[in-house]
């Protein structure tokens, strides 16, 4: 666990970051059309989710790591209102999430970079095989390219046995969000489609803060 002042500092420049945040996602949701309008959020709340982050990050990690953390936490929730408000996860987020994990493996973990990149292609191709796999016998798609670059953010991040733990938390998140739905009247059918960036944005950052959960 970090000492109180940095978890202090991660709490305060997570509320300003979180706040900041609010507007970059809806500049890059601002084709709206998703579950989620840009109207459906205010900088006042990313800004206390951001401050949230810092300190759950900060009660978690150790002090040296709290900023990386901080940073992951932080990209995953602006990656995660995107995706709610235009059904996008743009490269611009994503890729530098990537390239983060790989540079935190080689500075903070070098023993383990060769895990973390095979855990970057592996969470790629994942997503992409079983995007492929739903569009042909679909016809149409289901999970995008954002989606499998986000798992191969968390890759990155976590490693090659952080991957089942991941996507174990997503569709766990995901099978919630879709009950939740149904309780506020929403009709589930076959065809119904939800975001599932922010269901993998929570498994990444429960499995980057507490350890791969590993399935199998």
């Amino acid at each position: 666990m970090a000492a109180p002042w940095p978890l202090v500092f991660a709490a305060a420049l997570g509320l300003i970051v979180g706040g900041a945040l609010d507007h970059v996602a809806g500049w890059l949701g601002r084709d709206g059309g998703g579950v989620w309008p840009a109207a459906g959020a205010s900088p006042l709340l990313t800004g206390g989710a951001g401050a949230a982050l810092g300190l759950w990050a900060g009660s978690v990690v150790p002090a040296p790591v709290l900023g990386w953390a901080c940073g992951l936490g932080w990209g995953l929730l602006v990656l995660a209102l995107v995706d709610l408000r235009c059904w996008r996860l743009p490269d611009a987020l994503t890729l530098p999430l990537l390239a983060g994990g790989l540079l935190f493996a080689a500075v903070v973990v070098p023993g383990t970079l060769a895990d973390h990149v095979i855990g970057a292609a592996a969470g790629y191709g994942v997503i992409a095989l079983a995007g492929l796999a739903y569009r042909t016998l679909r016809g149409r798609d289901g999970l995008g390219w954002g989606d499998a670059k986000l798992l191969a953010a968390g890759g990155a991040w976590v490693g090659w046995a952080g991957l089942g733990g991941i996507l174990f938390i997503a569709a766990v998140a995901a099978l919630l969000a879709v009950f939740a739905f149904r309780l506020r009247g929403g009709a589930v059918t076959a065809d119904t489609a939800l975001p599932f960036g922010p269901a993998l944005a929570l498994g990444i950052w429960l499995s980057f803060l507490h350890g791969p959960l590993l399935i199998g």
